[in-house]
C-alpha cells in the first residue's frame, strides 16, 4: 500500500510540475538563461541518481571496476560516440576488469 502511495503522490507531483510552466508563464517565452538551467536538471539529477546507486550509502558500496565503467562511457561520449555504442564500450570495460581481477 505504502509503495502505490509513493508512486501517487510523485506523478502528481510530476503532474503538477509540468503544469505550473505553462500557467506561470502563459504565452510569454521563458529567458534563454532560465531554459538552460532547466535544460541541465534531467541530466544531472540522473547524473547524480546514478552515482548513489553506484557508491552506496555513505560510499561504502564502491565498486571500482564499475566507476571504471562509466568513465569509459564518459569519456566516449565526450568524444561524440553515439550514447548505445557509449555504454556498450562501458559494459564491455566493466566486464573486462571483473574478468581480469
Amino acid at each position: 500500500m505504502t509503495l502505490w502511495l509513493g508512486i501517487v503522490l510523485v506523478a502528481l507531483i510530476s503532474i503538477g510540475f509540468k503544469a505550473a510552466g505553462p500557467v506561470l508563464l502563459g504565452d510569454r517565452e521563458m529567458p534563454p538563461r532560465v531554459a538552460g538551467v532547466i535544460a541541465l536538471l534531467a541530466p544531472a539529477l540522473l547524473a547524480g541518481l546514478v552515482l548513489t546507486e553506484v557508491t552506496g550509502p555513505a560510499w561504502s558500496g564502491v565498486d571500482w571496476t564499475l566507476c571504471a565503467g562509466l568513465a569509459a562511457i564518459a569519456v566516449t561520449y565526450v568524444l561524440r560516440v553515439p550514447a548505445l555504442a557509449a555504454i556498450l564500450c562501458g559494459v564491455v570495460v566493466t566486464a573486462a576488469l571483473r574478468f581480469l581481477i
